[in-house]
């Protein structure tokens, strides 16, 4: 496909959740967190940001419980390790423009590359950062991805959670 993946996004929400870039199978579908492995929307629902566990195919409806979904690079790969630094450094200021337009509360970065590539840090902790972006509060959260074989589902849910009740939603 090449393309992207659209945002959904609105002004002044809770959390925008921030994945590194789209994965093939998203890109192809025009769904966030389309693929099969991908944890993200059971995730989002046992943290307790959803009712139910929202399908991919139904992935506009995070706006009703004032959340959005971006992506930091726009190109669409099979892995994030296949996306170089330089894409990173080239989509910082778009991207942190975005954030600043649409005023959200907190920025949640899925992994920690696309936010130490954009911080100029070398590495992070997960959760609440010290510093803001875009006027956004930061929040590190883990990839939900299937290939993130480091975190189980309980301890996806539990990080995600941390930031639910940061939230206040």
């Amino acid at each position: 496909m090449g393309e992207g993946l659209e945002d959904i996004l609105a002004e002044h929400l809770a959390v925008i959740f921030c994945g590194i870039n789209p994965g093939m199978t998203a890109a192809a579908q025009g769904h966030h967190f389309a693929g099969r492995g991908n944890r993200f929307w059971r995730t989002l629902h046992l943290a307790g940001f959803t009712p139910q566990e929202v399908r991919a195919e139904n992935d506009r409806t995070i706006l009703q419980y004032r959340c959005g979904l971006t992506a930091v690079v726009e190109r669409p790969t099979a892995r994030a390790d296949q996306l170089s630094f330089h894409e990173f450094t080239a989509a910082a200021a778009a991207f942190e423009q975005k954030i600043t337009r649409y005023a959200p509360r907190f920025v949640a970065f899925l992994g920690k590359a696309a936010y130490c590539a954009l911080s100029g840090q070398r590495d992070v902790a997960w959760g609440l950062q010290p510093k803001t972006f875009g006027h956004a509060a930061v929040w590190v959260l883990p990839n939900p991805s299937g290939r993130n074989l480091a975190f189980t589902l309980d301890q996806l849910v539990e990080a995600y959670r941390q930031l639910k009740l940061a939230s206040g939603l």
